[in-house]
């Protein structure tokens, strides 16, 4: 135990109050540990704060609600759109005004009040069988899914993931809830099988030709390439961008929220500060395969030989807000089912 406790990353116990100090700061995170490690070790090297952390793959948020006022959190870390607005509308976070980050992160992938920020943008793409489709044109759209020419060649996860509702709650931004119902019909006609497993699945699912076509967040490929056993899959399909000559590809974020209690304020401005800066925005996108937040910071080479892209340009916030309507929507089709 004593030698866990030099580390300056806690990942297998929980942060309690004891290990509050000046110069500490402690982080509640959905993120993994291979991801945020480096970046906490460096922010440790430049500013001599110690980055405590409590990882976890659900339930950060009941935790905190639990803990109330006592709680030791000063960040948290999520993975997706959805989980950042659950902590607002848990009135578990707090606004933070910092010029820093509102120059490091455009005002689409932040929150209007504060309250959220984006860390890292990744697209909602489309992955095409190399052999039986090919690589599809720019002028293909989300919409073309739910046409007849895709019958039986569609896989996807859950329609209720995270990842899938947010894609639905832009369609209904963009389109309305009675063309976003539209499209989720014809999709579900188009399925190859019932939804199942997570974004890998449905190219492997390709790979073995029960699909020509799925859906899947642009840093699985990555991941997928540099996977031995996992390889071949990625090399079977070809990544694809949709609406590029309409509204844009659909993207979600990673992000951060400043705690509504944070005992160590000063030093969680710092840090949040620092992970929408040039180097740990560097460290997001080599390690993890997604796209900076911050304009101007290199992607790593793989991640740009995928090409340029045009992302919606709605605000994630204004997609957030449908979220429930989206998940209505999946239930009255019987999406999953």
């Amino acid at each position: 135990m004593k030698k866990l406790l030099t580390l300056s990353v806690i990942s297998a116990t929980l942060i309690s109050p004891s290990v509050i100090a000046a110069n500490e700061v402690n982080v509640y995170s959905y993120r993994q540990p291979f991801l945020v490690k480096p970046m906490f070790d460096e922010f440790t090297k430049e500013t001599g704060i110690k980055v405590n952390v409590k990882f976890a793959k659900k339930g950060l948020a009941e935790k905190m609600k639990q803990e109330g006022k006592y709680s030791p959190a000063d960040v948290v870390l999520a993975t997706d759109i959805s989980l950042l607005t659950e902590l607002v509308n848990k009135d578990l976070v707090q606004p933070l005004n910092s010029n820093i980050i509102k120059s490091n992160v455009p005002a689409q992938y932040r929150d209007s009040s504060d309250e959220w920020f984006a860390l890292t943008v990744r697209t909602r793409s489309v992955y095409s069988s190399r052999d039986r489709l090919g690589k599809l044109g720019s002028d293909f759209n989300y919409s073309d899914l739910a046409k007849p020419e895709y019958k039986g060649k569609i896989c996807t996860r859950s329609g209720k993931h995270p990842y899938n509702i947010s894609l639905v709650s832009s369609i209904i931004a963009h389109q309305g809830e009675a063309a976003a119902k539209a499209w989720l019909e014809g999709v579900k006609t188009n399925l190859a099988r019932k939804p199942q497993g997570n974004d890998r699945a449905q190219v492997k699912a390709i790979k073995e030709g029960l699909c020509d076509v799925s859906l899947g967040n642009s840093y699985y490929l990555g991941k997928m390439l540099n996977d031995e056993k996992q390889k071949a899959w990625a090399d079977a399909v070809y990544i694809n961008f949709p609406n590029q000559n309409s509204t844009g590809t659909h993207v979600n974020i990673s992000g951060m929220v400043m705690a509504k209690y944070s005992p160590n304020h000063d030093n969680a401005k710092k840090l949040m500060e620092f992970l929408t800066d040039s180097k740990a925005q560097k460290m997001y996108a080599e390690v993890n395969y997604e796209y900076p937040v911050k304009p101007g910071v290199q992607r790593s080479e793989l991640v740009q030989s995928w090409g340029e892209f045009k992302a919606d340009t709605i605000p994630l916030e204004e997609i957030a807000k449908y979220h429930s309507t989206a998940v209505k929507l999946l239930d009255e089709v019987k999406f999953d089912l």
